[in-house]
């Protein structure tokens, strides 16, 4: 939609440049102090939220072939520091990214893409203010939610009126040719989600089903969430200036205005006490595998590395057979951690859980090992894997419904199924080969897995 990036594509998007237009305009006549701008294309945490606090922000499009299209604005570094405080308040972890942080961690401090391209139609409005530039975090929803509360709360302790940006890419599967291929879910996620921010409707967006969620493939939640926080217990009159999808991926356009307070529209301890009771809610359903594995991790984790856990009545089902067994952790939807045997390596598969659950937990060498205070965020999946059977060719494999086990010499790569981002075999062999160091050349002997997945 940028002019000099889009070179006469951008007409496709005319209306959201209209909106855009039209959005700066309200910014400009708030006569706000700071924009606060929330981005899901900066340093994102799984467990925190970043604040850019070097004292001058910069930013270009060079990426885009548009390098002279530059920004240079001031931080308010007050706001920042003061935001980061009272959140820390909340238990919610902010990190302030300087330059000495972001050279730790090999990331930037210039102003991304999420800030950059709405930001040129913010001044294009005549908006010239600091900004404060917040990447959204990997974190439950109600905990983002807070931290647009404490962006409020700072603001107020400082006398400061504030704009808060979400910038926020809806779904990016709406068409075949879409940046993350098609899927039917992408268009009814965004007719809901335009539908629930016309609304200002905070239980429906904050509720939106999970799997519609995941398979939309959007970028843009989280931002959208964190901006509501800010506008907790007041009344908010909410226009939707635009939406459209011509590129596969849905672009809104939305204005917010806080109004009256509204003690009904206080939904920060809501939220929180609905995420306990589906927290709830889901641990009693949980399988027996699934049962066991997490006691066998808050035993590990009780001071009694020693012992493992020896569970009491354990089925015949997981007692007197022997399988090979694969433990996953996930926090916050995320991978945390997933080890496990191909073939049976213990006495029964109860013992299999036990010894692969403390080393997904432990021992995966992808991630640092988790911390106990990590363990009521897990949600925990247990793969028993039937015996193993050759195969002669690809076309007998199916990635959804077979796990594959690539096998070059001593070299072997396995890959479960079913699994998010892997749809077709060539991209099921490609990883197992890639996880065994298999190059793509080499001859491979193929085989595929039954699972029974528990939750």
């Amino acid at each position: 939609m940028v002019p000099e990036v889009g070179l006469g594509r951008d007409i496709d998007v005319a209306n959201t440049k209209k909106a855009m237009l039209e959005l700066g305009r309200l910014v400009n006549e708030s006569s706000a102090d700071t924009l606060v701008m929330i981005t899901p294309h900066g340093t994102v945490f799984s467990d925190g939220i970043g604040i850019n606090t070097v004292k001058e922000l910069k930013g270009d499009l060079g990426r885009f072939n548009a390098a002279g299209v530059r920004f240079t604005l001031s931080n308010d570094l007050e706001l920042a520091h003061k935001i980061e405080e009272i959140a820390g308040l909340k238990n919610i972890t902010v990190a302030g990214i300087d330059v000495t942080l972001a050279a730790r961690f090999g990331v930037s401090t210039e102003l991304d893409y999420g800030i950059t391209a709405p930001l040129y139609f913010i001044r294009e409005a005549g908006v010239n203010i600091p900004l404060v530039h917040v990447s959204m975090g990997l974190l439950p929803f109600h905990q983002l939610y807070s931290f647009g509360v404490a962006v409020r709360d700072a603001a107020s302790k400082l006398d400061k009126k504030v704009v808060v940006l979400a910038s926020s890419d809806l779904s990016h599967r709406l068409t075949p040719d879409a940046p993350n291929g098609y899927h039917p879910s992408g268009k009814e996620f965004d007719y809901q989600l335009v539908k629930l921010v016309g609304a200002a409707d905070v239980d429906g967006i904050c509720g939106l089903d999970a799997d519609l969620v995941e398979q939309a493939g959007e970028c843009g939640l989280r931002s959208i969430i964190m901006m509501l926080g800010a506008l907790d217990g007041v009344d908010i009159k909410s226009e939707v200036l635009s939406y459209e999808g011509p590129f596969g991926v849905g672009y809104l356009v939305a204005a917010l205005v806080p109004g009256a307070q509204d003690d009904n529209r206080r939904f920060q301890e809501k939220l929180q006490r609905m995420a306990l009771a589906r927290t709830s809610k889901k641990r009693a359903a949980e399988s027996y595998p699934v049962q066991l594995a997490r006691k066998v991790l808050e035993h590990y984790y009780s001071s009694q590395k020693d012992k493992l856990y020896e569970p009491q009545g354990v089925p015949d089902a997981f007692s007197k057979r022997r399988a090979g067994v694969f433990v996953s952790l996930k926090k916050h939807g995320h991978l945390r951690g997933c080890i496990g045997t191909i073939a049976s390596t213990y006495n029964n598969i109860a013992e299999e859980i036990t010894e692969n659950a403390i080393s997904a937990a432990t021992r995966d060498p992808r991630f640092h090992p988790v911390e106990r205070e990590e363990l009521p965020e897990l949600d925990i999946s247990v793969d028993i894997l039937a015996d193993p059977e050759p195969v002669r060719d690809m076309e007998e494999l199916d990635p959804h419904k077979y796990g594959v086990i690539v096998s070059s010499g001593s070299r072997r790569g396995l890959l479960l199924p079913d699994l998010e981002g892997v749809d077709n075999v060539e991209e099921q062999v490609a990883i197992a080969r890639q996880k065994a160091g298999i190059g793509p050349g080499e001859k491979v002997r193929l085989e595929r897995f039954e699972v029974v997945r528990y939750r």
